[in-house]
C-alpha cells in the first residue's frame, strides 16, 4: 500500500504546473523563444496580440508558458497575467539600445507588483548572433540587475533562431 501511495504522489507531483510569463518589448523574440522551447525549431511569427500559451514539459516538469504581447498598448495589461506566476522570462533585444530604458522601466514596474513578489527572473539577452549586439554584461549593468535583491535572477545570452543559449 505504501508503494502505491508513493507512486500516486510521485505521479501527482510530476503534473504540477509552474506558471511562466514571457515578457519584453515588441520584436524582442518572445514568441520565437516560446516555440523554440516547444518544438525545437523556428516558426514564422507575427506580432502577438494578447498572448500565446503553451504547456511545455522538460524533464517531467510541466510549465504553463504565457507569451504576452509587448507592443506599447498591450504592456498596461501585463499585470492581468501575474497571478500565480512563479517565473518571469524577460526577453531583451540585444541590438535595441534605444529602447533599453523602456525595458528597464517595465522590468522594475513588474518586480514591484505584489503578485510577482515570489517570482524568479530569467533575462534572455536575445539576438546575440547579430553583429554589435550588447553583451549580457552590458545589459546587466544598464538594467542594474545587481540591485535586485528580492528576486533570484539570471541573465543568459541567447539566439532564439538557433536555440543557442
Amino acid at each position: 500500500k505504501l508503494q502505491l501511495i508513493e507512486k500516486l504522489l510521485l505521479g501527482w507531483i510530476c503534473y504540477i504546473e509552474h506558471k511562466v510569463i514571457i515578457v519584453g518589448l515588441d520584436n524582442a523574440g518572445k514568441t520565437t523563444i516560446l516555440y523554440q522551447f516547444l518544438m525545437n525549431e523556428v516558426v514564422h511569427t507575427s506580432p502577438t496580440i494578447g498572448s500565446n500559451v503553451e504547456e511545455i514539459i522538460l524533464r517531467k516538469t510541466h510549465f504553463l508558458m504565457w507569451d504576452i504581447g509587448g507592443q506599447e498598448t498591450l504592456r498596461s495589461t501585463w499585470n492581468t497575467y501575474y497571478s500565480n506566476t512563479e517565473f518571469i522570462i524577460l526577453v531583451v533585444d540585444s541590438t535595441d539600445r534605444e529602447r533599453l530604458t523602456m525595458t528597464k522601466e517595465e522590468l522594475y514596474k513588474m518586480l514591484a507588483h505584489e503578485d510577482l513578489h515570489n517570482a524568479a527572473l530569467l533575462i534572455f539577452a536575445n539576438k546575440q548572433d547579430v553583429k554589435n549586439s550588447m553583451t549580457t554584461s552590458e545589459i546587466s549593468k544598464f538594467l542594474t540587475l545587481s540591485s535586485i535583491k528580492d528576486h533570484p535572477w539570471h541573465i543568459q545570452g541567447c539566439c532564439a533562431l538557433t536555440g543557442e543559449g
